[in-house]
């Protein structure tokens, strides 16, 4: 394994999200999609079948389906659990109101909106009563659409756990390292890094550091997968090797915890008397997975012209119309930049998708200043957007026979969907840059009829 990145002193230069960080914390499946397994104890694993008649050490086989029964072989997700007692055993489900991230997105707002980084609050709070709404579309019950949420926390959630039977998680780091332990095993998830955890896992997250910091984005839609690779052939973008799922791991603890769950929009709880993490052995390929975004390969142009930046897709779930993604997650990693007589930094733009983005760390290629590290951006469907006056001029004079050598602290990302998305009332009144569109006036015209 490469050596272990080193914190530094600056908040740009910590995260360093081109080197590689070393897994020396908890073990791990290399892979993304197909089958695996995985057992604490020899043996665990039935050697026949899935439902024997008597599980090995005495443990109750259960299944978690990700996807119809009927659904197409290479798309059925599922996974066997062999646990030392069934999920139903717990006490009445009740409503469990108070919870800010059950705040519905209603409001229409079509301007360009950019956000300060979200404040961490000093009151303590884990990481599910710190998840705070700030744009979605669709509707939970119908599976159809996506929720983006800031996080932040400064305890763990000790003897609790939270189930989302509403959609995937896809959680991104920015600052601070989570502990994540589901009911497959743990994971260690630091800033430049991305998990996902699928609808009915139920898993809680410890806090190593402080505090925490980051995004997440709640998909009500189908499950996400690698992107096809098409003409640039087998290797490239995010490389399958380079997901990893945990290991199995469990607690054989008897005592009160509480589950949180989500369902249909609302908060619900019941209490056990024991571990929700007693999952001793397990096979299947709906299992959780981490990533680290210093691995992606970026491809590019190497002649001229800005490519579209779907090239920096690291995963996506397909709408019903093909081609077109319910949800895509896309970074904007350090590259070089070679592209000659061309105007480098991202093109002017009005989409037919709506593109929200979130700054890891270090300063955007299109707007150096003002989108900082923990804050977020919303174009949306059909607003005009692009590189501020700033960066145009910058850009504009630039000498493209020259190479652009990558800052290696930078790093953005984007969540696009064909969804039109509102925000929520917090998004719309809390830490937002109301002058953010100035950035646009200020660029002039550059139009001269008698000079071509």
């Amino acid at each position: 394994m490469p050596a272990d990145i080193k914190r530094r002193k600056t908040d740009e230069e910590k995260f360093a999200p081109t080197e590689v960080k070393s897994q020396t914390k908890y073990k791990y499946i290399p892979g993304f999609g197909g089958e695996k397994v995985s057992e604490c104890l020899p043996g665990a694993l039935p050697a026949k079948g899935n439902t024997p008649q008597r599980c090995p050490y005495g443990l109750y086989a259960e299944l978690l389906s990700g996807t119809a029964f009927t659904k197409p072989r290479d798309s059925n997700q599922r996974v066997w659990y062999y646990r030392i007692r069934p999920a139903a055993v717990h006490s009445e489900i009740k409503p469990c109101p108070g919870f800010e991230l059950t705040e519905k997105c209603t409001v229409a707002d079509p301007r360009q909106r950019r956000w300060s980084p979200h404040p961490i609050p000093t009151k303590k709070h884990c990481f599910i009563s710190g998840l705070v709404p700030m744009a979605g579309a669709g509707d939970e019950c119908s599976k159809s659409g996506s929720k983006v949420y800031m996080y932040t926390a400064n305890k763990s959630m000790d003897d609790s756990a939270f189930m989302n039977a509403d959609g995937d998680f896809l959680i991104v780091a920015q600052e601070g390292e989570l502990d994540i332990t589901t009911e497959l095993g743990r994971m260690q998830v630091r800033p430049g890094e991305i998990c996902v955890i699928q609808r009915g896992i139920r898993f809680k997250v410890d806090i190593v550091d402080d505090a925490v910091r980051g995004y997440v984005c709640e998909l009500f839609d189908g499950h996400f997968k690698l992107p096809d690779l098409g003409p640039i052939g087998t290797s490239g973008l995010a490389n399958p090797r380079d997901f990893l799922t945990p290991v199995a791991w469990y607690e054989n603890v008897e005592k009160e915890f509480t589950i949180y769950s989500k369902f249909g929009g609302e908060m619900f709880s019941q209490v056990q008397g024991h571990s929700p993490f007693d999952v001793v052995a397990w096979h299947g390929n709906y299992v959780p997975y981490k990533y680290d975004l210093a691995m992606f390969c970026a491809v590019n142009s190497v002649t001229y012209d800005h490519l579209d930046p779907s090239i920096f897709t690291v995963l996506t779930c397909q709408s019903a119309d093909p081609g077109t993604a319910a949800m895509d997650f896309v970074i904007f990693p350090p590259r070089y930049m070679v592209q000659m007589d061309t105007f480098r930094p991202p093109y002017y733009h009005k989409n037919c998708m709506t593109e929200l983005m979130g700054n890891i760390c270090g300063a955007y290629e299109a707007k150096a200043k003002g989108f900082l590290p923990g804050g977020m951006t919303l174009h949306s469907c059909m607003t005009g957007h692009g590189p501020d006056a700033n960066g145009f001029e910058k850009a504009s004079a630039l000498d493209t026979s020259v190479p652009q050598k990558p800052s290696t602290t930078d790093l953005a990302f984007m969540f696009e969907t064909t969804y039109i998305y509102k925000l929520s009332k917090h998004a719309s009144v809390n830490n937002m840059d109301k002058d953010y569109k100035e950035c646009w006036n200020k660029l002039t015209s550059h139009f001269d009829k008698d000079k071509q």
